[in-house]
């Protein structure tokens, strides 16, 4: 079994030092014991678990999912809480569908003042002017 520090747990999951000491805090990844062989302080050492946990957390992270919910999904038994899991799933799809509706009302916005602002050179950017809370 490969043991790595946790400057290599890190460095495998793609995340800096801090970020593994974050999520051990927040308890999404256990904080194993300091190992040395005299027995005395020594360093900790993470496995293929904590690396794995900790890749689950990123793409879990990539996905949407708050730290909150990632925490409940690693919670769950792959095998018996499906149902769960169906339902933290749809619930992140009903909120990216929020934010895309939105995105898209906000690009629909700036590519109208866009064209205002390229339609005529003279007067007040009426980029500029609605951003200022001035009527255009």
């Amino acid at each position: 079994m490969k043991v790595r520090t946790i400057a290599g747990l890190a460095r495998e999951g793609g995340v800096g030092v801090e970020t593994v000491r974050f999520y051990q805090r927040r308890g999404l990844i256990p904080t194993p014991d300091r190992w040395s062989s005299d027995g005395t302080g020594g360093i900790r050492r993470y496995g293929e678990d904590d690396v794995r946990r900790l890749r689950f957390i990123r793409s879990a992270q990539v996905a949407g999912f708050t730290l909150d919910q990632i925490k409940e999904l690693l919670s769950l038994d792959a095998g018996e809480d499906r149902v769960r899991a169906r339902e933290l799933a749809a619930e992140r799809l009903t909120a990216l569908d929020r934010t895309i509706a939105d995105l898209e009302q906000a690009r629909s916005a700036l590519m109208r003042l866009a064209q205002a602002c390229q339609s005529k050179d003279t007067g007040p950017c009426p980029i500029i002017a609605t951003f200022q809370g001035e009527q255009t």
